[in-house]
């Protein structure tokens, strides 16, 4: 029986470092193939595609929307309405905007910031609401258009055959109009 040698650490190193780089080589492998699919390509399209459109619909609140309604409400600005909860250094309470409260350590609730994002949210669900009801509309109208029917009924005995079938496999009726009966005379030898 031989006498197993005392591995060197080198060795036991070289080894483990040859593991690693099989397994890490597999795992890139894998990673790629998760990468490359379909499905992840379109879910990070997608996530881009959506951070563009909330920045579109943000501004479109802020500078397009919310301007006109401030000037309906004498010139009131949604972005500088807060309210103070506590005071700031120096027991100040009275802020001329929230930068200025910040600055001076104050508390402040910023409903008008809270406002602006919730009707940022609503222009973002109505638009998505929309591009998925166009997207299931064009799908029942693609499967619609692909869906032909494969199969009929036996005019004979009402099973369901395949739409090229000659001859039913079950009655065995020609499906030409003629019987069993009256083409068994007829059969070609």
């Amino acid at each position: 029986m031989p006498i197993p040698t005392p591995r060197i650490k080198g060795e036991v190193l070289a080894e483990f470092a040859e593991v690693r780089v099989k397994n890490s080589k597999k795992v890139l492998h894998e990673f790629r193939e998760f990468a490359i699919k379909g499905n992840v390509v379109d879910m990070a399209v997608g996530i881009i595609i959506g951070a563009s459109f909330g920045t579109i619909a943000k501004s479109l609140v802020d500078d397009i929307i919310m301007p006109p309604i401030g000037v309906l409400l004498n010139g009131i600005d949604f972005k500088q309405q807060f309210i103070v909860i506590k005071a700031g250094r120096g027991g100040v309470e009275k802020f001329n905007s929230m930068d200025a409260a910040r600055e001076a350590g104050a508390v402040t609730v910023n409903y008008g910031n809270f406002l602006n994002n919730v009707l940022t949210f609503f222009i973002v669900a109505i638009a998505v609401f929309v591009l998925v009801r166009m997207i299931n509309r064009l799908r029942r109208e693609q499967q619609i258009e692909t869906t032909s029917p494969t199969d009929k009924p036996c005019p004979f005995c009402a099973s369901t055959i395949p739409m090229s079938a000659m001859r039913c496999p079950h009655c065995t009726s020609m499906l030409d109009g003629s019987t069993p009966a009256e083409t068994a005379g007829s059969r070609i030898d």
